[in-house]
């Protein structure tokens, strides 16, 4: 209790957090914790801040913990003659900064508020450090104003109490440990080097708890916990956030039911919140999973979504938080209905019925994190309610930390079908653990950081992603031009030696890796079984979804993609057997059969792993042994894996096709 009291008190002090920027020296051993941030030392640039005198009647203006964690990350790292940090409130209030290049090596960041000043600090190191040698000039950099597109950049942290991780590849939580039922033990260095990481992409939110939450997580001993971790992450403007569980108040004791709709339901709730905001005046606000796959929620009652939101909603808007409600919704209420489609059914009668502050949440796709699905209709149909999209940045779907698959390609590919501007927010299921470097797979990482970028500017490509990362993280060698061609097409081929075509949902059961195509146990609900989403037989393979014969889930798209998805002859081949049961012998567009374009996908995929392994062997005088290692190990793994979904898939879904 002692240690642990010592260690919350250090985190807090503004003195921890800026000479603990001193350990962020070059390693001995290239083992990855770096992340993107391995700068090296260079001790040269004079720093100065600027901040406006202090407006007749109001507050003095100081500098704050995120200015000095600038200015220091600056003095140690810049390589520039001086840099200036200045406050400017003509600047728009939108989280950006300025950047502009004076005579010499010299430099300006100007921003409305601190933050922006710390993001343009990020900003400019990461673009003098791309430059190998520091071989750089001015005019080679980006300069000017840039701001966040979106407002909300969150990761959203699957982390259990107990410090294991939902769906999580690279250890245990770096928030939670509980020994011996005592309180949480905090590893405060370790959470300052995570803020860090964070604010050098411009992540501004932390959901620092599972969505299949604990009651416990509202308790005192953890919610004194929580307080500790946003003082640990607020210099570095990131707020933090919760997941609940609906049923909190009923499961601690203090009232008989969870119904949103008695009043001392709602009452316990308010005095909750009123708690939390006097321990952390900045708490962001609440997630919510509510039934589904088993979590309690307003359902239990018989009351609708906006009701559960709208209860919370009413709780935290006095003191500005807000209530991002999972559209991951399917199951008891939905009998027979696919359920791609439930998601929808549930939420669009309730569209314009939530308060503002609440947002819902849907994922990407209308099914689960799959290798490739067709974007959520939700974000057609909910045209009055706030939403944000969650992604999901560990790979819980594509070979989790044991597969190279560089995703925002995938997520690229969702932004061309539902603009940036339709969303409020972006989310992220995040990759992170204690192994390490942080995130298992080294080239996992890239998903963090490809993040972290897509939500300050959704509208850069998944290249120039790639390759910025590739010279933070490996320099500016011969390797970068290889490896990121690598990354791009990485998704694509883990598309096909999975799920090709618009097959899903096939994998093993609980863990979700590796193949089961004949999946089937009667204790599962049907729709958890890979056989129900690729009905196979003798007349052909995929779900019918159309509106002529199917369960009619084009109709939930607009009008032009419905159109397009509910045609066999128009619908895209990525999506056709997503969206419809087509015969073994139906002639594709490179003039092979069905049955004969699946077995060519399969193989493209291995094929691609393949060359892929090659091409590292290949670049061993490259990269740092330990790294180069590391990365080999997984890339046999995935050599191996790729193989057997080709043997097992193939080999199963001959049985109906070859007569």
């Amino acid at each position: 209790m002692e240690q642990n009291q010592r260690n919350l008190t250090g985190a807090t002090s503004c003195v921890f957090l800026l000479f603990y920027l001193f350990s962020f020296l070059p390693l001995q051993a290239e083992d990855g914790h770096r992340l993107w941030l391995r700068y090296d030392t260079l001790n040269r640039a004079k720093v100065s801040i600027l901040v406006p005198p202090p407006v007749r009647g109001g507050h003095e203006n100081i500098t704050t913990p995120t200015m000095l964690i600038a200015q220091r990350e600056l003095q140690l790292f810049a390589g520039a003659d001086s840099v200036t940090l200045r406050i400017d409130h003509s600047l728009p209030d939108n989280e950006g900064f300025t950047l502009t290049a004076g005579n010499g090596r010299s430099f300006t960041i100007c921003a409305h508020r601190d933050i922006g000043l710390l993001y343009g600090a990020y900003r400019l190191l990461e673009q003098l450090h791309e430059t190998p040698g520091q071989n750089w000039s001015p005019e080679s950099l980006t300069l000017g104003h840039d701001a966040p597109f979106f407002t909300l950049r969150l990761l959203n942290h699957w982390d259990n109490l107990d410090g294991t991780i939902e769906r999580g590849y690279a250890g245990e939580s770096i928030f939670w440990e509980e020994k011996n039922s005592q309180l949480p033990i905090l590893n405060s260095q370790l959470i300052t080097e995570y803020a860090r990481a964070n604010a050098s992409i411009g992540i501004n939110g932390s959901v620092l708890n599972n969505v299949n939450a604990s009651p416990k997580m509202l308790t005192a001993p953890y919610l004194n916990a929580v307080k500790i971790i946003a003082d640990i992450l607020r210099p570095y403007g990131i707020r933090v956030y919760l997941s609940i569980n609906f049923a909190s108040p009923m499961a601690l004791g203090f009232t008989q039911t969870a119904d949103p709709l008695v009043p001392e339901v709602a009452a316990w709730w308010q005095q909750k919140a009123d708690e939390i905001y006097k321990l952390i005046p900045d708490f962001g606000g609440f997630l919510v999973k509510a039934n589904s796959e088993g979590q309690p929620g307003p359902g239990d009652y018989h009351r609708s979504h906006a009701d559960g939101a709208n209860m919370l909603a009413r709780a935290l808007k006095p003191h500005g938080g807000i209530v991002m409600w999972r559209c991951f919704v399917y199951g008891a209420n939905h009998k027979g209905e696919d359920r791609v489609m439930q998601a929808v059914s549930e939420f669009k009668p309730l569209d314009g019925m939530f308060m503002d502050n609440v947002i819902l949440q849907t994922k990407n796709g209308p099914l689960d994190f799959q290798p490739r699905e067709p974007y959520s209709p939700v974000f057609d149909q909910i045209k009055r309610t706030p939403n944000m999209v969650e992604l999901q940045i560990t790979q819980e779907y594509l070979g989790q930390s044991r597969h190279l698959v560089y995703l925002a390609p995938m997520w690229q590919e969702f932004f061309n079908f539902v603009k940036p501007s339709q969303l409020r927010g972006i989310a992220g299921v995040a990759n992170i653990g204690l192994d390490r470097n942080w995130c298992g797979h080294h080239f996992s990482q890239a998903n963090w950081y490809a993040f972290g970028r897509l939500a300050w500017n959704p509208r850069l490509t998944s290249k120039e992603i790639a390759d910025r990362w590739l010279r933070l993280t490996f320099g500016s060698g011969p390797s970068v031009a290889t490896l990121s061609q690598l990354m791009e097409s990485s998704r694509e081929a883990c598309v096909n030696y999975m799920m090709p075509l618009g097959l899903h949902h096939i994998f093993k059961f609980d863990h979700h890796m590796g193949p089961e195509p004949d999946g089937f146990k009667a204790e599962y609900p049907l729709e958890w079984c890979p056989v129900y989403y690729h009905q196979a037989d003798s007349a052909g393979v995929g779900f019918d979804r159309t509106v002529s014969t199917g369960t009619g889930a084009t109709a939930q798209y607009r009008p032009e993609l419905a159109r397009l998805y509910e045609d066999l002859n128009t619908c895209p081949e990525e999506y056709l057997l997503w969206f419809h049961h087509v015969p073994w012998t139906h002639r594709m567009k490179s003039g092979r059969t069905l049955w004969q374009e699946l077995q060519a996908k399969y193989g493209e995929g291995v094929t691609f792993v393949e060359q892929m392994a090659d091409r590292w062997q290949q670049l061993k005088p490259y990269v740092d042994e330990q790294r180069w290692r590391e990365v080999d190990e997984r890339l046999q793994q995935q050599v191996r894996d790729a193989r057997e979904w080709r043997d097992v898939c193939l080999g199963y879904f001959s049985q109906f096709a070859v007569k």
